[in-house]
């Protein structure tokens, strides 16, 4: 998966892999540039000799500073580019998802790894390019240089490396589980936040500030203590390095002087060992960082992996939906089970074009279920669902969806302008089209606005009433002049006399119609009613033939309407 994402910008990442190969092989002249001062410029006293090799130290340092902003530039410039890449396809992941995938994850989980687990992985590319290169270069040169100078000298460095492997391959293998608890635990933090930011009315209408504080504050002491337990594993990679390291300089110093003392050994060449052993010491303490590095992005990794590994259960078939003449909608022994608990069981019901069909029942009997199978929002688990006596599998979903204009439960808008969120309907609508989907919903409001239908809209819809929010959803589904329009509980937060002179509207309309109300008078007057009760079909029937002959009806109607009118 990285090598997908890191291929646009794989010259980019080369450059910078190779300017800091080269910054490092300077690195590794300059402990001998400071011997040979050493040994031919202070023993001897020749100052023109320093001042000379001064400069060129001052010039390799010039040249690696240089190499050093080109690596960072080209590494920042593939880890954004990365990033980019990586976002986008899972942002097109996610948006294929059907519900039920969505409910599966969940949006906190989900918004936690498009950002938190796609910047640890970009840390992750920056670093492969800035260091993962320099470090093992570094090592590798530097016992390489300690064989040049002295080979019995170079047998501690030699004894010295796998010490100090070993150590980082312990830290890491107790780290890494820990990293992937801490992702999964800021998914909950995420989770609360979410929740308290959405639900901050209800919180404070409850007055439950305090309570949902310290729940808050239980989730991040949990993180908080999850943090400090992988960051005291973490802590004793450095104290365990340089350990390591400073018996293997003070061994370099005692064994070089013993060497200096018969002749076999310069004091540059053991100043040189001993900068070879820091550089040794300081790649192992980059090398430490980069590994706890990579095992976040190792963490991340998987959770991102699982993002863009998820199959949709819902695939688009191929048909378009094309006119018909035949029966519209037919439900043959539809059932459907949502993780093991039934919602619908054996529904069984057909709908002629251009009929309005109510459906009515208790809460949690099945009612928006049912209507999220047409648009196959989800898939039924057993039966079939046929449009114009086509099973709507062999549809393409774009096309399916299309022809339905559907009002969700909970009226969502976008920032924008009023024209903005009708026209998501129809992208071309004209004003004079979203003007008319405005006065069929009954949106009167809107010409009250000093800009009309350029009014903005915050997020959400925050600075609109949840009437005026759904009269905006209404028109935003009429504008599309559907075939099918399904009105999902939509009125709730209407008067009865808007919703009233919106049924009226509706019923002259010619588009077959679905409409879910818990109010009788929403759906008395359709031409066929569904009455639902725990996912099973109890009724149906117009509203006459229902008051005579289903119980769950009349009592539903006894309970909303005076005895007169029943």
């Amino acid at each position: 998966m990285w090598m997908k994402y890191i291929k646009p910008y794989r010259i980019q990442a080369m450059t910078g892999f190779i300017f800091k190969m080269i910054e490092a092989f300077f690195e590794l002249i300059v402990p001998l540039v400071v011997a040979d001062i050493i040994d031919n410029g202070i023993a001897k006293a020749n100052k023109d000799y320093i001042l000379k090799m001064g400069v060129v130290l001052f010039l390799l340092a010039l040249i690696g500073y240089s190499c050093a902003l080109v690596c960072q530039y080209f590494a920042s410039k593939t880890s954004q580019g990365f990033g980019t890449y990586l976002r986008n396809d899972m942002f097109k992941a996610i948006n294929a998802y059907d519900y039920e995938n969505i409910d599966d994850i969940g949006t906190p989980s989900l918004i936690t790894r498009m950002t938190n687990d796609v910047n640890q992985l970009q840390v992750a590319v920056a670093m492969a390019i800035r260091l993962v290169s320099r470090s093992p270069f570094l090592i590798i040169g530097s016992l390489l240089m300690a064989f040049r100078i002295n080979v019995q000298m170079a047998l501690i460095f030699l004894v010295s490396a796998p010490l100090l492997a070993l150590s980082i391959y312990l830290v890491m293998s107790h780290s890494l589980p820990l990293y992937m608890r801490i992702q999964k635990q800021l998914d909950y933090v995420s989770l609360v936040c979410r929740e308290n930011l959405s639900g901050i009315r209800v919180i404070r209408a409850f007055s439950k500030q305090i309570q949902e504080r310290e729940r808050f504050s239980q989730a991040t002491q949990k993180q908080k203590d999850m943090q400090i337990k992988v960051g005291k594993i973490s802590a004793l990679l450095n104290p365990c390095t340089s350990i390591i390291v400073n018996c293997a300089i003070i061994l370099i110093l005692y064994v070089g002087g013993l060497k200096v003392n018969v002749g076999s050994l310069s004091q540059g060449e053991v100043i040189a060992l001993i900068n070879y052993m820091n550089q040794i010491l300081l790649s192992m303490f980059v090398f430490a960082n980069v590994i706890v590095i990579f095992n976040k992005a190792s963490a991340s990794y998987k959770r991102v992996k699982e993002v863009l590994a998820i199959e949709p259960h819902i695939h688009s078939g191929e048909l378009k939906v094309m006119d018909s003449q035949e029966t519209f909608i037919r439900f043959e022994d539809v059932s459907f089970s949502y993780q093991k608990s039934i919602a619908l069981k054996d529904i069984t019901f057909s709908v002629e074009a251009g009929e309005t069909v109510g459906i009515i029942g208790g809460t949690g009997s099945g009612k928006t279920t049912l209507i999220n199978l047409l648009p196959r929002f989800y898939e039924a688990t057993s039966g079939q669902i046929l449009i114009k006596n086509v099973p709507i599998q062999k549809y393409n979903l774009s096309s399916l969806r299309q022809m339905i204009g559907i009002v969700p439960q909970e009226a969502i808008l976008f920032t924008g302008t009023i024209k903005d969120n009708i026209c998501w309907g129809k992208k071309d609508a004209t004003d004079e089209e979203v003007e008319h989907a405005l006065a069929l919903a009954q949106a009167s409001f809107v010409k009250e606005m000093d800009e009309g239908i350029y009014s903005p809209i915050h997020q959400g819809g925050k600075n609109l009433s949840g009437g005026q929010r759904q009269r905006l959803t209404i028109a935003r589904a009429l504008v599309k002049n559907p075939e099918l329009l399904i009105l999902d509980d939509s009125a709730s937060a209407l008067d009865f006399a808007t919703d009233a002179a919106l049924r009226k509207t509706l019923k002259t309309l010619p588009q077959t119609t679905f409409i879910v109300s818990q109010r009788v008078s929403s759906i008395m007057h359709a031409d066929k009613i569904l009455v639902l009760s725990h996912g099973e079909l109890v009724g149906i029937g117009k509203h006459d033939e229902l008051m005579r002959d289903c119980v769950v009806y009349r009592e539903i109607t006894k309970s909303q309407l005076s005895g007169e009118v029943v």
